[in-house]
């Protein structure tokens, strides 16, 4: 059975998220050590303690989820659980490349704490939203976004989550009058985003130019499992500039619903999301009704998937 191990982008956060794994699993603790070393943050503080206002602070919630994500991961890997694909949603893919070997965890722990600093610090001063939009054709919604556009307003898509959700980003201004014109166009729901910038759009040019900088430090290696792009939902290969695509990926829309298009046709049946939150197997379970999801976030999801799962791979430490 093919398996792809899923990873979460910013908006999954929330105060306490892995704690229990950090308590329970040497090996869990030992990332969240190394993170904290790493980057001079106390990243398990942030996780575990918040308060929320500084977890959900780009520069913090970046490096809080992926951190938990790799503590989780390195206790699956422990109990010999692999997968053959990799993908995950903005900051998520950065967990992806890890696990592949195509960035080493000291390099993907440094190049997240500036990535989430320049997100968060090198914007236009003006009031920014992010909106999910259910129910909705993405076609229809780039042509609401497209007309806002043409009259002098700021509103795009920028993830492209399933079939039936995209999310827009723009000012303040421009989602809310968008939000009447997308009801009206037949969508479901228009659900505000726990996040803080335009991301994924044009307006993060200058943090895109101040990153690109940051991967001129880095070396990147042959992967060790397929690693789907954000960019356009295809395959890194080895002709990729690795470098430029993750630049591109600051100012340019996720496109997890080609990921998860690709993931079908390569025919993967089970999926793991590994960190805080639901929002990626949702997103398959949308798209994919007979898709096999698990979520792993804490010591009982952890416990469950090894018993439902992967019964042979339980230690003592998993039961109750």
């Amino acid at each position: 059975m093919k398996r792809a191990f899923l990873f979460p982008g910013q908006g999954a956060q929330f105060v306490g998220m892995g704690k229990d794994i950090y308590e329970k699993y040497e090996e869990a603790k030992k990332i969240y050590d190394k993170a904290s070393e790493i980057s001079g943050i106390d990243v398990r503080k942030i996780c575990f303690e918040g308060p929320e206002e500084i977890l959900n602070k780009t520069e913090n919630t970046q490096i809080a989820i992926l951190t938990t994500s790799l503590a989780i991961l390195e206790v699956l890997k422990n109990k010999g659980i692999t997968a053959d694909i990799a993908t995950g949603l903005s900051l998520g893919e950065y967990g992806a490349l890890i696990y592949s070997g195509i960035i080493s965890f000291e390099d993907g722990i440094k190049l997240i704490k500036k990535r989430g600093y320049y997100m968060e610090n090198l914007l236009p001063k003006e009031e920014y939203l992010m909106v999910a939009v259910i129910g909705l054709d993405s076609s229809k919604i780039e042509e609401i976004c497209k007309k806002l556009n043409d009259k002098g307003k700021f509103i795009v898509p920028a993830n492209y989550n399933c079939s039936v959700q995209t999310v827009v980003s723009g000012t303040k201004e421009a989602v809310e009058e968008a939000e009447a014109l997308l009801k009206e166009a037949g969508a479901k729901r228009v659900i505000s985003l726990k996040t803080s910038g335009p991301f994924h759009t044009s307006k993060l040019e200058e943090a895109k130019e101040a990153y690109e900088k940051e991967l001129e430090n880095i070396e990147f290696h042959k992967g060790n499992c397929k690693v789907i792009k954000n960019i356009d939902g295809t395959f890194y290969s080895e002709n990729d500039n690795i470098k430029n695509i993750l630049a591109e990926h600051i100012v340019n829309p996720v496109r997890f619903d080609k990921a998860i298009k690709l993931m079908e046709e390569q025919g993967v049946e089970e999926y793991i999301e590994i960190g805080p939150g639901k929002a990626l197997t949702g997103f398959i379970k949308k798209d994919i009704k007979e898709a096999k999801t698990y979520n792993i976030s804490s010591v009982e999801t952890l416990r469950d998937l090894g018993t439902y799962q992967m019964g042979q791979n339980l230690d003592k430490r998993d039961r109750p």
